[in-house]
C-alpha cells in the first residue's frame, strides 16, 4: 500500500484539517490576548509551522516544496515558519521499500535487483518531492537514483490551489500572490520532469566541470521522468564538513568554490542553479565544488535579471534616484516614495537592506564569518515591514533563493572570500547592458 497520498480528495482532507488547526490556533491566541499585550505571537507562529510541517510530510511532493519555496525565500510568512521549512530540505520521512521497488519496476521495466550489480533499499536523502538511493551498474560505475514519489506531478495543480487558500489564511494582502504561485508552478512541471533534469545536468556539465567544479554524468538509459540515474559523486556536505571542526582555509575553499560557481553562471548569461541549499552541494576529497542536483534551474528574463543586477552598484552608490526607478520597475514599490508615507517606509527599508546586501561588492575581499554582518542580516529579515506583504517581481521567489541561499551558505560556513573578480563579473556584464 502507498504511503504517499496521491488522490484529491485524501490530500484536500489533509489540507483542510491542517488550515482549520492553523485558523484555530490563531482564533484562540487571539481570545487570550485581548486587552492586553501580546507576548507569545512567536510561541504561535512556531506551533502553527510545526503542524503544518508535520501535516505536510505527509503529503510530500508540492505542499512541502510550496511552503517552503514562500517561508524560505520571500520572506512572506513569520521568520518562526522559515526555520521549520527548511527541513523539508532534508528531513522528510523516506517511502517504504517496497514501494521503491514497484516504482523501479514500473519506470524500468525491472525490479532493481535486476538492474543494478547493487541497489541500497535505504535511501541516503529523502525530500520534498524524491528521495535518493546509492547503487552500483553492472559495469561498475557507482551512481545515485533519484525515484520521485508517486502522483508527485499530478498534483501539483491541486495543491498549488489548497495551498493558495491555506495560506491567504496567513500572509496579509494574500489576494496578491497568484503571480507568485503561478511561477512556482511553472518551476514545479519542469522540477518534476527528471528527463528534463538530466538533459540539465548534461547541459552544466559542459559548462562548468572542470579544474574546481565537478557535475554527475547523467544515464538516460536508467532514467525515466521519474526515476533519475546519474553517476555517484564523494564529498562531504556542509554540515558534515563543519562538524570535523576545519580550519579556516578548508572553510575559506569551500566558500571560495561556491562564491566563484555562482558567479560564473551570471558571466555567461545562461541558466542560473537556483537552490542555492547546502543539501546540493559538497566539497570532494580533492577539493573541488560537487553539485549534485538540478531539479531548480532558472533562466531569467533579461529585462528582469539586468534590473536586479543593477541594484548592486546602484546600491554602493546610492544613486538613489536610480534606486527608485529600480524598485518601481521590479514592482518593489507601487509608487513614489515622496507621495506616500507607507511607500516611504519600504523604500527606506529597502535601501538599507540593500545597500548591507551589496556590502561583499564594496571591496577585494569580504568575511561572511563576521558576527556584526551575519546580525544585519538577520535582523533586515526578521524586522522587514514587508514581511507579510507580497511585493515585488515574480521572479524575486527564485533570484532570491540562489543569492539570499549563497550568503547564508557562507556565513554558515563562516568563509573570507575574494571577491575581486566577481566585482568585476557583475561590473562587466551591467557594462555590456548599457552598450
Amino acid at each position: 500500500m502507498s504511503d504517499f497520498p496521491s488522490s484529491k480528495y485524501d490530500r484536500g482532507k489533509i489540507f483542510a484539517k491542517t488550515g482549520l488547526k492553523v485558523s484555530s490556533n490563531y482564533a484562540a491566541h487571539y481570545l487570550k490576548t485581548l486587552g492586553r499585550k501580546n507576548k507569545n505571537r512567536s510561541e504561535l507562529h512556531r506551533q502553527s509551522a510545526e503542524e503544518i510541517f508535520s501535516e505536510f510530510t505527509k503529503l510530500k511532493g508540492t505542499a512541502l516544496k510550496i511552503a517552503q519555496t514562500l517561508s524560505i525565500d520571500q520572506g512572506f510568512l513569520p521568520d518562526e515558519f522559515a526555520d521549520v521549512m527548511t527541513r523539508a530540505q532534508y528531513s522528510v520521512p523516506p517511502i517504504n521499500r517496497s514501494l521503491v521497488r514497484s516504482i523501479i519496476k514500473q519506470e524500468l521495466g525491472k525490479f532493481p535487483e535486476m538492474i543494478f550489480e547493487k541497489f541500497e533499499s535505504d535511501a541516503i536523502a529523502a525530500a520534498s518531492i524524491g528521495q535518493v538511493h546509492r547503487a552500483t551498474l553492472k559495469d561498475g560505475r557507482k551512481v545515485a537514483v533519484k525515484i520521485q514519489y508517486p502522483g508527485v506531478r499530478d498534483t501539483i495543480s491541486s495543491d498549488l490551489g489548497l495551498a493558495k487558500t491555506l495560506f491567504k489564511r496567513i500572509i496579509s494582502g494574500g489576494e496578491n500572490i497568484d503571480p507568485y504561485f503561478e511561477e512556482i508552478y511553472d518551476t514545479l512541471l519542469l522540477e518534476t520532469d527528471y528527463i528534463h533534469e538530466g538533459e540539465t545536468i548534461n547541459r552544466f556539465q559542459k559548462r562548468f566541470s572542470n579544474d574546481s567544479v565537478v557535475t554527475p554524468v547523467w544515464i538516460p538509459e536508467f532514467s525515466t521522468r521519474r526515476v533519475l540515474t546519474m553517476t555517484y559523486i564523494e564529498g562531504e556536505h556542509l554540515g558534515d564538513f563543519l562538524k570535523r571542526n576545519p580550519d579556516q582555509n578548508e572553510k575559506n575553499l569551500y566558500g571560495q568554490l561556491l562564491w566563484d560557481f555562482f558567479h560564473r553562471q551570471v558571466d555567461d548569461n545562461e541558466e542560473i542553479h537556483a537552490d542555492t541549499h547546502p543539501g546540493n552541494f559538497l566539497l570532494t576529497k580533492d577539493g573541488k565544488l560537487g553539485v549534485i542536483d538540478y531539479g531548480c534551474v532558472k533562466k531569467f528574463p533579461e529585462e528582469f535579471f539586468n534590473d536586479y543586477l543593477n541594484l548592486l552598484p546602484t546600491h554602493l552608490t546610492r544613486d538613489e534616484e536610480e534606486i527608485i526607478q529600480l524598485y518601481l520597475r521590479l514592482g518593489v514599490l507601487n509608487d513614489h516614495p515622496q507621495k506616500s508615507k507607507k511607500e516611504m517606509e519600504y523604500y527606506r527599508f529597502c535601501l538599507n537592506y540593500g545597500y548591507t546586501f551589496a556590502m561583499p561588492y564594496q571591496s577585494d575581499s569580504f568575511d561572511f564569518g563576521d558576527q556584526e554582518y551575519k546580525d544585519l542580516i538577520k535582523g533586515y529579515t526578521k524586522n522587514a515591514p514587508i514581511s507579510t506583504e507580497p511585493r515585488g517581481n515574480k521572479h524575486f521567489i527564485y533570484s532570491t533563493r540562489v543569492h539570499l541561499g549563497l550568503y547564508h551558505f557562507l556565513m554558515k560556513l563562516g568563509a573570507e572570500i575574494n571577491t575581486g573578480p566577481s566585482k568585476e563579473i557583475v561590473a562587466n556584464r551591467i557594462q555590456q547592458i548599457s552598450e
